[in-house]
C-alpha cells in the first residue's frame, strides 16, 4: 500500500520535471524562433510566438519579455508585457530581473503613472533596493531616479521616519531638495495644494483596479459577516470574502490599498477590534485595536491617520477621538470633541475633520450641530449648524463641499439633503432622495455620490441611489444589494 503511494508521488514528480523542462525548451525554442520569423519575414510565425509569450507573462519574467520585445519590434508583446509590469509593480521589484534592469529602464518604469502600488512607499523602496543592489556603481544614480519618486504623496511620518534617515538620501544634496519640496507640500493648507504642480505631486492613475463599492457586514436585521462589492464596469454586485466576525454599527475607511473595518456591535458587545482587507489577496486579518470600545462611530483618513470619532460603548455616547498609525499599528487619543456623538457622520474636507450630527445622550436628543478637527492645533470647533436636526445621517464629501444625507429626528426618518460650502460656511439644501433612508452608507464615485442601504424605520433596504450634482437628481441604481442592510459599512 505504501510502496503504491510511493510510486504515485514518483511519477507526479516526474510529469512536474517534465512539464518544466518541456516549457523551458519551449520558450528557449521560440526565443531562437522569433528573430529567424522576422528576418526572413514569416509573420504569421512571428505572431505565434508572440501569443505563447504573453501566455507566459509573470512577475519574475515580465521585464525580460519586455526587452525581448522591444528588441525586435513586437510591438504588441511589448506593450502587453509593459502593463503587466505596471500591474504588477510590488511583485517585479522583487525579482532579480528588477535589479539588473539599467538605469534608463528602471527610470522608465517608476515613471509611469500607471502604477499599480497600495502607496508611493513601494516606489521609494524599489528604488533603494536597486540602488543597494550595486551601490558603489549606483548611488550616483539616486538624484536621478529620486526626481520619479513622488515624495509629497507620502505621509509626513514616513517622510520623517525612512526617507529622512536613509544614508543615500542623506547623501545626496538634490535628494534632500526633493524631500523639502514633499515637507513643503505637506505644509501647505490642502485648498493651497492644487497650486504646487510638478510630477511629483501627480496621483498615479493605475488601470487595473476596477472602481468598486464595497459594503460590509451590517445589521440585516441582525449583525453579519457577508461583504459585497458592486462593479461599476460591469453593474453588478459580487461577493468576496466575509469578516472574521460578526459586525455592525462600525467605521470604515480605505487607506493604504487597505480596507479597515472600526469597532462596532458583534451582536452582543461594542468592541475595540479593528479588521483589514487586502483585496488583492481577499483575506481579512486583525490590527491593533482601539483603545475604546465605540460602535455608531464616525471614520475617516487624514494625513495618512485613521480616525476614530465618538460612537457608544454600550453605556454612553463619547466624545473622544482616537487616530490610528498603520505603520506603528498603534492607536493614540487625540482632542475630544466639545459635545458627545454618537451615530455620527464625519467626512474631510480641505485637510480638516468635521463631525456632522448625531445623538448627545447626555441630552437625549439628536443634533444639528456641527464641530471640526483641525490635526495642526490638535483642537475642535464648532461651525455652521445644519438646517436639520441629523442622527445616522450618512456623510460624503464631493467635489470639496461636504453632504449630509438623510438621518433621523427621533421617529421621524429623513429623506432630505443637505450641503456645507467651508467657503462660505453655510448649509443649504438640495434635491430630496427618492426614499426616506438613515444609517445608511455615503460614498463618491465617479463625480456622483453613492446612498447604499440603510433603513427607513420600518425595514433595512437593498436599494442604492445616487446624486448628480450637476442635475440636483436623484437616481436608483437598477441593480439592488442581495440583502437590505443598515449600520453597515462601505468604501
Amino acid at each position: 500500500f505504501i510502496s503504491f503511494f510511493y510510486f504515485i508521488y514518483l511519477f507526479i514528480i516526474i510529469i512536474i520535471i517534465w512539464a518544466s523542462i518541456y516549457l523551458f525548451c519551449l520558450c528557449v525554442c521560440v526565443q531562437v524562433l522569433l528573430p529567424a520569423a522576422g528576418l526572413l519575414q514569416l509573420q504569421e510565425v512571428k505572431k505565434a510566438c508572440c501569443e505563447f509569450l504573453i501566455t507566459q507573462l509573470h512577475p519574475t519574467n515580465c521585464l525580460g519579455i519586455r526587452a525581448f520585445a522591444d528588441l525586435h519590434a513586437c510591438m504588441e508583446l511589448l506593450n502587453l508585457a509593459n502593463t503587466y509590469a505596471e500591474q504588477h509593480f510590488s511583485e517585479v521589484v522583487q525579482s532579480e530581473e528588477f535589479l539588473n534592469l539599467g538605469m534608463d529602464q528602471v527610470c522608465s518604469l517608476i515613471a509611469s503613472d500607471k502604477l499599480t502600488i497600495p502607496s508611493e512607499e513601494k516606489v521609494f523602496e524599489a528604488v533603494i533596493a536597486w540602488v543597494t543592489h550595486d551601490k558603489d556603481v549606483r548611488q550616483e544614480h539616486m538624484a536621478h531616479l529620486m526626481e520619479h519618486v513622488r515624495l509629497p504623496l507620502l505621509s509626513r511620518e514616513y517622510l520623517v521616519q525612512r526617507v529622512e534617515e536613509e544614508t543615500l538620501v542623506k547623501n545626496s544634496s538634490a535628494c534632500k531638495d526633493y524631500l523639502i519640496e514633499a515637507m513643503k507640500y505637506h505644509l501647505l493648507p490642502a485648498e493651497q495644494r492644487s497650486t504646487m504642480k510638478t510630477i511629483r505631486t501627480r496621483v498615479r492613475t493605475p488601470i487595473s483596479y476596477p472602481k468598486v463599492m464595497m459594503v460590509v457586514g451590517g445589521q440585516a436585521p441582525k449583525a453579519i459577516r457577508s461583504v459585497e462589492c458592486y462593479d461599476f464596469e460591469e453593474e453588478r454586485w459580487f461577493q468576496v470574502a466575509e469578516l472574521p466576525s460578526r459586525r455592525c454599527r462600525a467605521g470604515v475607511v480605505y487607506m493604504g490599498g487597505v480596507v479597515y473595518a472600526v469597532g462596532g456591535f458583534n451582536g452582543s458587545l461594542r468592541v475595540r477590534t479593528v479588521d483589514a482587507y487586502d483585496p488583492v489577496k481577499d483575506e481579512w486579518c486583525c490590527v491593533s485595536s482601539m483603545q475604546d470600545r465605540r460602535s455608531t462611530l464616525g471614520s475617516a483618513v487624514l494625513n495618512g491617520l485613521l480616525y476614530a470619532v465618538g460612537g457608544f460603548d454600550g453605556s454612553t455616547g463619547l466624545a473622544t477621538v482616537e487616530a490610528y498609525n498603520a505603520k506603528a499599528n498603534e492607536w493614540f487619543h487625540v482632542s475630544p470633541m466639545n459635545t458627545r456623538r454618537s451615530s455620527v457622520g464625519v467626512g474631510v474636507v480641505g485637510g480638516l475633520l468635521f463631525a456632522v450630527g448625531g445623538y448627545d445622550g447626555a441630552t437625549r436628543q439628536c443634533l444639528s450641530t456641527v464641530e471640526v478637527y483641525n490635526p495642526n492645533t490638535n483642537e475642535w470647533s464648532y461651525t455652521a449648524e445644519m438646517g436639520t436636526r441629523r442622527s445616522g445621517a450618512g456623510v460624503g464629501v464631493l467635489k470639496g463641499l461636504l453632504y449630509a444625507v438623510g438621518g433621523h429626528d427621533g421617529p421621524l426618518v429623513r429623506k432630505s439633503c443637505e450641503v456645507y460650502d467651508p467657503a462660505t460656511n453655510t448649509w443649504k439644501q438640495v434635491a430630496d432622495m427618492n426614499m426616506c433612508r438613515r444609517n445608511a452608507g455615503v460614498c463618491a464615485v465617479n463625480n456622483l455620490l453613492y446612498v447604499i442601504g440603510g433603513d427607513d424605520g420600518s425595514c433595512n433596504l437593498a436599494s442604492v441611489e445616487f446624486y448628480n450634482p450637476n442635475t440636483d437628481k436623484w437616481t436608483l441604481l437598477p441593480t439592488c444589494m442581495s440583502t437590505g442592510r443598515s449600520y453597515h459599512l462601505y468604501s
